[in-house]
């Protein structure tokens, strides 16, 4: 399966990434490599974009990332800190200025009352200079609807533009988290 960006969004990422001088790794869960699959598309990703991590099941997010058993257990893999630390720990593990973190439920299966089908969390981090205090990370809760193809392509044009617009709006502007 492949996600088929729009062209436009794809590139405008890479292009403000190219500008900066920044660099890009990516950790998924519920879209399976998807999101690094779009940006790779794109001719000359490799000028800003690191790496990709599928980090799927509990134990890969805690040993590639770093990902806390005390997040995992108290909050759910499908959580707000557990997409601000698997968004911290590609950044940081891949030494890359921005880290984008995606976990969800794409279904059919495995939703809950507090955490439906279709429910995802998209993280961005960001390293600043060192002695800057401007390295931060966010994360926003998105609610889809569809099968599980479409909350998986939804989800990967949103951690799009969500970094798009943390690029645009720049550190500065972000804070510790947000939903």
């Amino acid at each position: 399966m492949q996600f088929d960006a729009p062209l436009d969004l794809v590139s405008g990422v890479g292009q403000r990434l190219r500008e900066r001088g920044d660099t890009l790794a990516v950790a998924e869960s519920c879209t399976g490599g998807l999101l690094g699959g779009a940006i790779t598309a794109v001719p000359g990703s490799s000028d800003y974009f690191d790496s990709g991590h599928v980090v799927y099941a509990y134990d890969a997010k805690r040993r590639h990332l770093g990902v806390s058993r005390e997040s995992l257990d108290e909050h759910g893999a499908v959580s707000e800190p557990v997409a601000l630390e698997m968004a911290r720990g590609v950044r940081d593990v891949t030494d890359a200025t921005w880290g984008v973190s995606i976990t969800g439920v794409a279904g059919p299966s495995g939703g809950t009352a507090e955490t439906p089908v279709g429910t995802v969390f998209v993280g961005v981090a960001y390293a600043g200079p060192w002695g800057t205090e401007t390295s931060f990370a966010t994360a926003t809760r998105h609610q889809f609807d569809g099968d599980r193809h479409d909350v998986r392509m939804q989800t990967v044009r949103t951690a799009l533009e969500r970094l798009v617009a943390v690029l645009e709006s720049g550190p500065d502007s972000e804070c510790e988290s947000t939903s």
